[in-house]
Formats: structure tokens, sequence, C-alpha cells
């Protein structure tokens, strides 16, 4: 027999939501990431639970028990109980009557195998009883300890039910599966043969799972994937996988975190902002370190303009792209950019400059104090000014 443990699901504010449940003869399971995270060792985020009763069971149950109730997605089952200040969100046994591709028709159901059988990958379809008791409907169990990505049963009816499941079967590979077991030649398969479904999907959930994707520690091998199988030039005209896990490897000898933007600027491909309707922060830092890479813009100067993250980032970039050893130096350089103040304002210029003779010196004396080094201090960039008067400006 086969437990879940850990104090996400000890907890008493957790407990009570299920005896909510249980006490009136009702099943309550635990389903999903949190069972499976729990059986990986890895954190437990959000607590989802499946039951038989109704939507308007679970909101009769939540209010005799002094829970406050959220009806969140109660056209489709979903009810968010909250018990001490912690969301659970209980959803009703469901199975599918009609689906388009994008969303489906459910049916309430008393069978757990039935709400099972409508999800996606087996390893999502493991349920968990109060007291951490796994139930394992469709062999997902086995599949989560070999690192297997499977759909459940057909693949290619599982993603003509949505076709988001396309990009969720290669973020959930980029996350869970196994380099030694492989991608599973089932799903790759019925992925290659149904491209075209991913043009009913919104750029909004298409860039959400990417961004997902490329956060994962390695997404070398599932991008490869999305390569091979035509998913990633449908997504990304002219993105190209194949330095993807190199930078993972400058990553990993620096002890850099995965930054999925850092990943999207080697992985290339044009409007990529547009087409994963990136949010204008991330669409400008992805434009910023993408311009620097290709301008070549000296890494102090990216610190300075645009901070540490985004140097060393276009550091990072610049080391796959040239194949040179990564530079210590050019880090080191890229932080202190960062942290260089100008020491001169506008006043420090007036009277002998004004109108745009003023903003040209600045400008000027800016990017010689950028090319020092930033080691120009006040007193000598005032000199260079005094030096080159206002009569010496070619567009005065």
């Amino acid at each position: 027999m086969t437990r879940v443990t850990g104090p996400w699901i000890t907890r008493q504010e957790t407990q009570a939501v299920c005896l909510m449940l249980t006490a009136a003869g009702h099943q309550a399971y635990f389903v999903g990431g949190c069972v499976r995270n729990a059986l990986l060792g890895q954190p437990v985020d959000d607590i989802d639970i499946s039951t038989d009763a109704r939507p308007e069971r679970v909101m009769d149950l939540a209010a005799q028990a002094g829970l406050k109730a959220v009806p969140t997605g109660i056209d489709h089952g979903t009810i968010t109980v909250v018990s001490g200040h912690i969301p659970h969100e209980i959803t009703t046994f469901r199975k599918d009557v009609e689906t388009d591709g994008r969303r489906a028709v459910v049916a309430f159901s008393d069978d757990l195998h039935d709400d099972a059988l409508r999800r996606d990958f087996t390893m999502n379809a493991l349920y968990a009883d109060a007291l951490g008791e796994v139930t394992d409907p469709v062999a997902g169990l086995a599949d989560l300890t070999r690192g297997h990505v499977r759909f459940i049963e057909d693949p290619d009816r599982r993603i003509r039910e949505d076709y988001l499941r396309i990009l969720r079967f290669f973020r959930f590979y980029a996350w869970y599966g196994a380099p030694s077991t492989g991608a599973d030649p089932d799903a790759l398969g019925a992925i290659a043969a149904n491209l075209d479904g991913l043009a009913q999907l919104s750029r909004e959930r298409v860039g959400k799972e990417m961004l997902k994707l490329l956060a994962a520690k390695d997404p070398g091998m599932a991008l490869s994937s999305m390569q091979i199988t035509g998913v990633l030039s449908r997504l990304l005209p002219g993105a190209e996988a194949r330095m993807i896990p190199v930078l993972v490897h400058m990553e990993e000898a620096t002890g850099t975190a995965p930054e999925p933007l850092r990943r999207l600027a080697v992985l290339g491909g044009d409007e990529v902002a547009e087409r994963l309707r990136l949010s204008r922060k991330d669409a400008q830092r992805l434009e910023q370190t993408r311009d620097a890479v290709q301008e070549m813009t000296a890494v102090g100067e990216v610190g300075y303009r645009w901070g540490a993250e985004i140097a060393r980032d276009v550091v990072l970039i610049q080391a796959v792209l040239s194949e040179h050893p990564l530079s210590a130096q050019d880090l080191a350089a890229g932080a202190q950019g960062a942290g260089a103040v100008f020491p001169l304002k506008a006043a420090d210029l007036m009277p002998a400059y004004g109108g745009p003779a003023l903003g040209r010196m600045l400008k000027q004396l800016e990017a010689a104090w950028i090319a020092s080094g930033f080691t120009l201090d006040r007193a000598a960039l005032l000199t260079r000014a005094d030096e080159a008067g206002p009569e010496a400006d070619p567009e005065g």
C-alpha cells in the first residue's frame, strides 16, 4: 500500500475539509498535483479534492461547517472551500459528454474511475484519501516512478478533447520526464498528427504553457521533441532548440537559477512577444536582452542601463552563442554596472550649457564614463565638459 505524507495533508484545516465531506457520507480524495508532488517529495502548493458530492451539496456542507465556500467554477462542478485561509478546490467527479478541442461539456458522476478517465496523463490521475492512502485507477504510479509521461488511454482522443494538452505534454515531460525513459512514442505520434489543432489555442494559453515549460530545470529534451514533432515551428517560427542544453550547462556551472525569458532569448524566433502574448514587462526584458546580445553591447553598460539580471543573462547567452568560455570578469562587470551611479546632473553643467547642447554633452560624458569602466569621477567629467565648451558642440 502506497501512502502520501506531508504537513499539507495532516494539517487541521485540510482535514476539516475532508471530514466535512466524509462525515456526510461522501467520498473525498486528494487528486492531481498535490498527490503527484507529494509522491515525488516536491512542494505541494495547490490542494485539489475530488468528491461524489454535487456542487450545491458542497456549498451546503461548507456552510454547516462554518467554512467559506466560493463557487469558482460551479458550472463545471468546482467549489473553492477556504479553511483557515487555505483554499481547497473541490470538484465533483465528472465525465466528458462532448468536447471540441478547447472546452468540454461534462456530466457529474458518482464513480472515481469516470473522473480518472477524463484526465490527461496517468501521473495526474492519482488519488489519495484523507489518511494518504493512494488509489491508482489508471496505473499512474508506475509511470510516475519511471518518469514516463503518458496520456490516459488513447493519446489521439485525449489531444482532440483539448489541444492545449499538446503543450502540457511537453511541459510535464520537461518537469517530470526521465531522460532514460524518453518521450512516449505514442504521444509524439498523436501530437504530430494533430498540429493543426494548435491554431485553436489562444496566444495567452500558449504563452503561459511555454513559460512554465521553460522554467523547468532542464527543458532541453522537451524542446527538442517539440522541434522534431513540428510543434515548435508552429508556435515560434524560426525558433531553434539546439543551444538550450548548452545554456542549461552554463546555468548549472554558475549556479544560476532557470529563467524562462533567458531561455526564450536563446530559442529565438520571430515576433515571440506577440505570439506568446507576453506581458509588457516580460516583452521589454526579452527585447532588451536580445538587442544587447545582437549589438554586442558592453556588459557593464547593460548592467547600468537594465540591471544585473539582464546583464547576467547577456553574459550567459553570449557565451552560449559564441562558444567561448564563460567569463567571470564579464559577470562581475555586469554587477558593477548595475550598482554604478552617474556622478553628474544637468545642473552641474549649467549655465555653460543649455538647451539641446546640455542634453548632448550629458550623453557624451555618460558614454565616456561608461567606457572608462565607471572610473571617471565628477571632477574629471566636469574638466572634460570645460575643455570641450559649448562652442565645440557639433550640432550647436
